[in-house]
């Protein structure tokens, strides 16, 4: 009776980490909130492993984990977004940022009912979107341009497109661990691993980059 519990309370540490991660954003604390959305990440990760893992996948699970996304991965990002446009844009305008959040959660909302997307994803998902995000903020020691309020509004309303998109990305779910069954995700972890070896942080939309060549790589070639 308990194995049916695991997964969902490993939704519960995501949202429980992803609110720590909303509570510095607003503190103003933007390169911490990067560490508690990857703390969130791993969980959302591995609740979903761990109902495949332990056959007790759910209707109340998949409802609690996009809710709890919708924190994590949509919140979040937009706090940072804001945060972010405070610096340059007075008044109302910061809170454009907020856009990405709303788009995350049609895109869950999306998710939930599109049984296209059993495997693989239609539109960017949300954690790739959000890492993207709270990275933004270690780029802006070397990289003044990221907190130019024209670049930061195109990128709200691009990265909000790309969530609803009809976009097809692949999923990091292994069916099996072949190579040739996955040699396109198995080259982009690679790639991510190494970029993140040279680049540290400032990888991160670089590997967003290599996400979507790979995942138009793999739908053409084996799908």
């Amino acid at each position: 009776m308990i194995k049916k519990h695991i997964p969902n309370a490993l939704t519960c540490a995501n949202l429980f980490f992803g609110c720590m991660a909303g509570v510095y954003a607003f503190n103003g604390d933007l390169k911490t909130v990067a560490f508690f959305t990857l703390v969130s990440g791993v969980f959302d990760f591995f609740d979903g492993f761990a109902a495949r893992f332990l056959h007790v996948r759910s209707d109340i699970g998949r409802e609690l984990d996009s809710l709890a996304d919708v924190i994590s991965f949509g919140f979040v990002p937009g706090i940072v977004l804001f945060k972010l446009l405070s610096l340059s844009l007075p008044g109302y305008w910061p809170y454009i940022g907020f856009i990405i959040t709303v788009f995350s959660a049609l895109r869950l909302a999306k998710f939930n009912i599109d049984t296209r997307q059993t495997e693989d994803f239609i539109g960017l998902n949300t954690p790739m979107n959000t890492f993207f995000v709270v990275s933004l903020p270690y780029l802006l020691d070397d990289f003044a341009w990221v907190s130019n309020p024209y670049f930061l509004v195109i990128l709200s309303f691009l990265l909000s497109y790309l969530l609803v998109s009809e976009i097809r990305f692949f999923s990091m779910k292994f069916s099996k661990l072949s190579w040739q069954a996955n040699k396109f995700k198995f080259t982009f972890l690679i790639s991510a691993i190494v970029l993140l070896a040279v680049f540290n942080v400032a990888a991160v939309p670089l590997i967003l980059l290599a996400y979507l060549v790979f995942s138009a790589l793999h739908f053409k070639y084996q799908v």
